[in-house]
């Protein structure tokens, strides 16, 4: 089954290019374009998508507000911040309203693609440049939890996810399959105590 994607954004012309590029790329399907998030808000619950692109600044509710309203109706649902905005405010308000992934506009078609992957299988994609901004938010309050027990190669995997390397580049680094870079991780997650990618990092860098 394709992954199923809903993209709300006020540009048309932008809209018309994500649906493109997904309707184009095997393996993936755009079921429904908004460009306002009360238009989101109202028929998203209908659609039920697998992954929803999501830009900020949108005419009447922004995008973050949308995300958290989103993320009351559907808890399940996952929600991928694609936008020009880079500054941590924006950065800490999408993640903390309940979007799983960051990306910046710039972000390249196959970088979309493979985030949109990482985001349907549980990841939290962001580019290097705001998974470092993110991670330097939570040093400031992430309590201490030691690495030491986890083996070599999940240091391996943790280490790359710190540098802001997706699944699939993990993968090829390290010539192992897409599933077991998952595995990796999971068990990353289980040893740090930790749910997200983010809070992960945040602590190996603690270190």
């Amino acid at each position: 089954m394709p992954i199923s994607i809903s993209i709300v954004e006020d540009s048309e012309k932008l809209r018309g290019t994500l649906a493109r590029v997904l309707n184009r790329a095997e393996g993936f399907r755009c079921v429904s374009q908004y460009p306002s998030a009360e238009d989101a808000l109202k028929d998203l619950p209908n659609i039920k998508p697998d992954v929803v692109l999501m830009d900020i600044n949108l005419p009447g509710i922004n995008g973050v507000e949308c995300v958290r309203q989103l993320k009351k109706i559907l808890p399940q649902i996952q929600v991928m911040m694609l936008t020009v905005y880079e500054d941590t405010e924006n950065i800490y308000d999408a993640l903390t309203a309940g979007a799983n992934g960051y990306l910046l506009k710039r972000t390249t078609g196959p970088e979309l693609l493979d985030a949109i992957r990482e985001v349907h299988r549980g990841g939290s994609p962001m580019t290097a440049h705001i998974a470092r901004k993110v991670v330097q938010s939570f040093q400031k309050n992430a309590p201490t939890q030691s690495t030491e027990n986890l083996s070599e190669r999940e240091q391996q995997v943790l280490d790359l996810l710190s540098r802001g390397l997706m699944y699939k580049e993990i993968a090829d680094k390290l010539q192992i399959s897409y599933e077991t870079v998952h595995t990796y991780i999971r068990r990353i997650y289980e040893k740090l105590q930790v749910r997200t990618r983010t809070e992960a990092v945040a602590k190996f860098l603690r270190q």
